[in-house]
């Protein structure tokens, strides 16, 4: 197929989140000759963006760069939806692709829309119910799907949520492109070189890793979240947790206070892609407020207990690998308690199986992007788990 034959695609995202689920995506499109693949980062979150890009050796063909101190979602927003408007018209992609839920998401959909070109979403389908929380995400995902052409749902659950919002063409069950990414990310190779952690015995203890960091999270419940974890490590000995604090002041201040001056718990930087996912590797059990984190320690066997009131991850906790524990401070600590103290318990999470995906996401997303614009005959095999 010639260059100028080739279906232009598009790949938009700014989060450090969205550059390692669509990473393995971006690689998989350069693979096919049909297609020409070309990246645009917004860079809504900077340094912890290019450390993905590294990591992954790919690199955008345009850079937004819009991040700014003290930045609002009023300006993310504005500054995304503006600076694409130009850009879209010196690219002209056949197709932008967005990824979850961000602002970025929606901005470079609803600019891509203006534009008239065709959108697809990656991750599509996800729904908390609550439109404030995660927040804004919950949101951005909605209106997201109101503009897409192609929807790319992880799991049977998220392509029936697009169903119900009377979304029907276009949507594909294609598993999550994070299971395709930890591919390239735990190898099994290597030592766990995490600054701040050389000291740290993996081996003679039993690691939790934790994240916080959501906006809904902000106040009570990350106090309860924190004070929660600060005394499970004094109950157990054995334990400690490590935490990379996200460079958020405010989560910054809680953590400090909170859990600063506790001998086992390790404050550390943000991590890149492959020190955070070895990290969970060689943990005991993961607990967050994270979206992506829910999926991905599943497929490294580690049971997730979720800091949050509700989760638009509902097959983790149908499928045994995840748990709400919610954010009172009783509760968490009560549930983790029972996965350090009962093996029979911890077993059944460790054991259950990922309903997130099977390595192939972005083998089916590209072959219903070919599927779509009439370069293939053949539809791709939905995904679904098996147990």
């Amino acid at each position: 197929m010639s260059q100028m034959n080739k279906i232009k695609v598009m790949s938009v995202f700014g989060t450090r989140p969205e550059a390692i689920k669509m990473a393995p995506l971006v690689l998989e499109l350069r693979r096919r000759p049909e297609i020409e693949s070309i990246c645009c980062l917004t860079a809504q979150h900077r340094e912890m963006l290019d450390s993905v890009m590294n990591v992954f050796n790919i690199s955008a063909q345009y850079d937004l760069d819009i991040m700014e101190k003290n930045q609002t979602l009023y300006t993310i927003t504005s500054k995304v939806l503006t600076g694409l408007g130009d850009l879209l018209a010196q690219a002209a992609p056949d197709l932008v692709l967005v990824h979850g839920d961000t602002s970025t998401t929606f901005s470079g959909a609803l600019a891509a829309f203006y534009a008239k070109i065709k959108v697809g979403h990656v991750e599509a389908g996800l729904r908390s119910g609550d439109k404030f929380s995660p927040y804004p995400e919950e949101i951005n995902r909605k209106l997201t799907g109101q503009i897409a052409d192609l929807h790319f749902a992880p799991t049977a659950a998220n392509a029936q949520n697009l169903i119900r919002e009377n979304i029907e063409d276009g949507v594909f069950i294609t598993g999550n492109t994070v299971i395709d990414a930890m591919r390239y990310t735990v190898t099994g190779e290597g030592a766990l070189a995490v600054p701040g952690l050389a000291s740290l015995q993996f081996a003679n203890k039993r690691i939790i890793t934790m994240t916080c960091h959501r906006r809904e999270n902000y106040g009570d419940p990350m106090e309860n979240i924190m004070t929660a974890t600060r005394d499970l490590v004094r109950a157990f000995d054995d334990v400690e947790l490590v935490y990379p604090v996200h460079l958020s002041p405010i989560v910054q201040e809680t953590a400090r206070r909170i859990l600063g001056d506790e001998p086992r718990v390790h404050l550390i930087p943000p991590l890149d892609t492959v020190e955070m996912h070895r990290l969970m590797a060689a943990s005991y059990l993961v607990m967050t407020d994270s979206g992506g984190i829910q999926e991905e320690a599943p497929a490294l066997g580690k049971p997730v207990l979720v800091l949050r009131r509700e989760t638009e991850r509902p097959e983790a906790i149908t499928a045994g690998t995840a748990r709400l524990a919610g954010v009172e401070r009783e509760t968490i600590f009560d549930m983790a308690h029972e996965l350090l103290t009962d093996a029979a318990a911890y077993d059944k999470m460790a054991k259950a199986v990922n309903p997130y995906g099977d390595g192939k996401a972005s083998r089916r997303i590209a072959d219903a992007i070919l599927y779509h614009f009439g370069a293939s005959a053949h539809e791709p095999e939905p995904f679904f788990p098996r147990n």
